[in-house]
């Protein structure tokens, strides 16, 4: 990891392939033997008709660039994206003096003063200027992510298209491949289009081909909602412009250029299109570049497209295939019968909803959540956004921003578990980018050391407040960003990654070190102020209050932190004297506590919430990334369960997610179940719904809604939950096993300290397990009751291991291979 870090700031963010080279440095597979454990099923979305709405589309990504085509026959529409395209610009949204009115804002919390508290911050402690534009930031210097554009093809077969029939049609998206397709016949015709964005020269490119010679002809157009010019030349085209950084006008510009390359037929340029007459076939070569952290990037375009045309479209698709499948192919997943493959993708869901016998959509979910993180990061870019890198207008809903008080965590949820590690460094860097503004954001509002980030951040590294203090004053985001940096560690067992973090971790834990303040009552230390994540409480007069004291969440995450910065500052031996104030200070954070309902308690205060069903269910973080909840401690694990029933299982797509894995963590595999089929509950419409109406879109986009992609990763990672657990010290295979999914295996999941495993089950009984060791040492593994004897091997030779109160030990070095047979 280390070796990935210094070369990727060595080498250009254009050059993907040499990128790839450096950065998919190493693809650990369980060997020929497992094959026969673990088969790969059919991972494909299809449909009978073109989309009739965007989030119908098919999604295809390589990190950098999204395309969206529709499949249209006459008309269509390919949304384009690049990750990198944001409008606004780096700004100091700092409030002046703020630090000056925090004194007043505790003891106004302290004595119970929640409203007079709120008062003043609304004043003085939010930030400064129109912060994230409440979520419409797109000409505020916040600014938001936005489409790069829409490619509009218009289809002409030589007659009008009332009197055209098309038959047979065909739209696919293979997740092994990374491919899309549309196929389709029109007067015995058959036509055929195939899109991928390169992982190989990257650019975008659509490829049109028919049976018959002379049927190709279309008329190209470029164009986004504003800020664009196009201009035709030849055989191309290209649109460019500059977004709005909220300022001056003068923000972040962009080029997209577009290349047909033609076998026979005569191209027409008219009115800023292209048109394309009589061809046999065709090639669009679509190369998009922004000018974030690239002053060349119009040079860098130009050469991309160039190294593309350079190569015949046969070498540049395998080229691509090969280098997606070397993520890819590092999971399988069967849970059982894959026979409703058959039906096409909508029609699944919708069969799904009516009965759950389908064991092979929560297969491909979970793969399918696997291919949108390979597709919308990349190691020297940026991490996945809320909507992943798609998006279709320049209003993204929430900006299309980075919100810390779960969603880009919940984005990472399934990084290391399914063995995506190596794209964890998108994400180390935005962090890293947020240390130096997040230490002016700590001195300006808390007078306070180390650095701090609130609920919301950009590409621009905002570390302040949010603009209304009812949601923008939770102050422990930045360390939940440590805890899930943090976590990498722990699979990786990187010492030069640790090194690298440990800076990271030791400033926001200096900072809650410096900010934390004892409270009247227990003499505890608590953040003040902050709240618990959108929820709201009644006071005891009535009122409805956001802001308080210590809230359950930020006392489990500071637990967290401060326990990651202690065992980091022993591995690396040093700072000692830091790491014995921080062993004082974690002993003196509330406990969680439980209520007189017998539910955990979400703030100090026994406070009845305004929203019962509220979609975050924050005081149950340590339940779930978190792990200070455990079923060994039936007291808290009794009063979470309470909790989630309080909750109810409905939610927006994203808080199903997470109480997929919260009740996997509970060792409820049908609780989970039932709450993942919630998820995959068919929804139409983008219409912003907060309580109740999370689903799944047919395109398989999760459905908050509107879209937001954390859904997708948050289910995906609640289904390894279910099958695979570490964070308690050793592996759990089949934890949450539902009933559904009595017969299946896998292979290529990781668990914490450097392993990666297989393994095959019937009729619910685990069979076989297959571990590979990434590091040497000692691997634990429990035993489950049902089993009454085991037999393992070690590199190929049998191994006389004994299991001590249902644990089975096993020291294994790096490079090593374990097998464990159950009677």
């Amino acid at each position: 990891m280390y070796l990935q870090l210094q070369m990727l700031k060595s080498s250009k963010l254009s050059n993907f392939s040499k990128q790839a080279a450096v950065t998919i440095f190493v693809i650990i597979f369980l060997g020929s033997s497992m094959a026969g454990y673990s088969q790969s099923q059919s991972a494909r979305l299809w449909y009978k008709a073109p989309a009739n709405y965007w989030e119908a589309s098919l999604p295809l990504g390589n990190g950098r660039l999204g395309a969206m085509p529709d499949g249209g026959i006459f008309n269509e529409n390919i949304v384009l994206n690049d990750i990198t395209l944001w409008s606004g610009g780096r700004q100091d949204a700092d409030q002046t003096n703020a630090a000056a009115h925090l004194s007043e804002i505790r003891q106004l919390l302290f004595a119970g003063k929640n409203i007079e508290a709120q008062q003043v911050m609304s004043r003085y402690f939010v930030s400064k200027g129109k912060g994230s534009g409440m979520g419409n930031g797109a000409n505020v210097p916040y600014g938001s992510y936005q489409i790069l554009g829409n490619l509009k093809l218009n289809y002409q077969y030589g007659a009008d298209s009332s009197s055209l029939h098309p038959s047979g049609y065909h739209r696919e998206l293979s997740l092994n491949d990374a491919l899309a397709t549309t196929r389709f016949t029109i007067d015995h015709t058959n036509f055929t289009r195939e899109y991928f964005t390169s992982f190989d020269d990257d650019v975008v490119m659509v490829r049109l081909s028919a049976s018959e010679l002379k049927k190709i002809s279309f008329v190209l157009k470029l164009s986004r909602p504003e800020h664009f010019k196009t201009k035709a030349d030849g055989v191309e085209m290209q649109m460019y412009g500059q977004l709005n950084n909220g300022t001056d006008g003068k923000g972040m510009q962009y080029r997209v250029k577009v290349h047909i390359k033609h076998d026979g037929g005569n191209i027409i340029i008219k009115s800023n299109s292209l048109q394309l007459v009589n061809a046999n076939s065709a090639i669009i070569y679509i190369s998009p570049t922004t000018s974030y952290k690239n002053i060349n990037y119009i040079k860098t375009g130009d050469q991309n497209l160039a190294k593309a045309l350079s190569k015949p479209y046969a070498m540049e698709r395998t080229a691509h295939i090969k280098k997606f499948q070397r993520l890819f192919h590092r999971v399988t997943l069967n849970l059982g019968s894959n026979a409703k493959d058959s039906l096409p993708t909508d029609k699944r869901l919708a069969a799904f909803a009516l009965k759950a016998d389908d064991p092979g959509l929560p297969a491909l979910y979970f793969q399918y959540g696997r291919y949108l993180l390979i597709s919308s990061t990349r190691p020297g870019l940026l991490p996945p956004n809320l909507q992943g890198l798609w998006a279709n207008t320049v209003a993204t809903p929430w900006n299309g921003d980075y919100h810390l008080n779960i969603n880009i965590q919940m984005n990472h949820w399934l990084l290391d578990v399914t063995n995506l590690g190596v794209l964890n460094e998108p994400f180390y860097t935005l962090v890293k980018g947020l240390v130096k503004p997040g230490e002016q954001t700590a001195k300006t509002y808390y007078g306070a050391n180390g650095w701090v980030a609130h609920v919301i951040t950009n590409i621009w590294g905002y570390t302040s407040p949010g603009e209304d203090y009812s949601w923008g004053s939770f102050n422990t985001g930045s360390a939940w960003l440590c805890q899930m940096l943090w976590q990498h560690y722990e699979f990786s067992r990187d010492k030069a990654y640790l090194n690298l973090l440990y800076p990271i971790l030791k400033g926001s834990a200096e900072f809650y070190l410096s900010a934390l303040v004892k409270e009247p009552t227990h003499g505890w230390l608590v953040t003040a102020p902050s709240s618990s994540p959108e929820n709201a409480f009644f006071l005891p007069d009535g009122k409805q209050a956001n802001v308080c004291d210590g809230p359950t969440i930020d006392n489990q995450i500071l637990r967290s932190l401060f326990a990651a910065a202690i065992v980091s500052s022993k591995e690396l031996n040093k700072d000692g004297s830091f790491r014995h104030q921080l062993e004082i200070a974690i002993k003196k954070l509330p406990p969680d506590q439980v209520g007189k309902d017998g539910r955990l308690m979400e703030w100090l205060k026994e406070y009845k919430e305004v929203d019962p069903h509220h979609r975050h269910v924050s005081h149950l973080w340590g339940l779930y990334p978190g792990h200070e909840i455990t079923t060994d401690n039936p007291k808290l694990a009794d009063a979470a369960k309470a909790s989630l029933i309080g909750r109810g299982d409905d939610g927006t797509g994203w808080s199903l997610a997470w109480k997929v894995n919260f009740w996997a963590r509970l060792h409820d595999g049908g609780h989970s179940f039932q709450i993942l089929r919630k998820l995959f509950r068919p929804v139409e419409g983008n219409t912003i719904n907060m309580s109740n109406g999370g689903g799944s879109y047919i395109n398989l986009f999760c459905a908050h809604p509107p879209f937001q992609i954390d859904g997708n990763f948050g289910g995906t990672a609640g289904i390894a939950e279910m099958l695979l657990q570490s964070q308690n010290g050793y592996l759990e295979f089949l934890p949450a096993l539902p009933e559904q999914w009595k017969n299946g295996s896998f292979s290529g999941l990781c668990g914490r300290g450097g392993i990666e495993v297989s393994a095959k089950w019937i009729s619910g009984k685990l069979q076989f397990v297959a571990l590979k060791a990434t590091v040497g040492h000692m691997v634990k593994i429990k035993v489950p009751d049902d089993q009454s004897g085991l037999t393992v091997t070690l590199n190929g030779k049998k191994l006389n291991a004994k299991v001590d109160d249902n644990f089975l030990h096993i020291f294994m070095k790096k490079g090593d291979l374990a097998k464990v047979k159950f009677d």
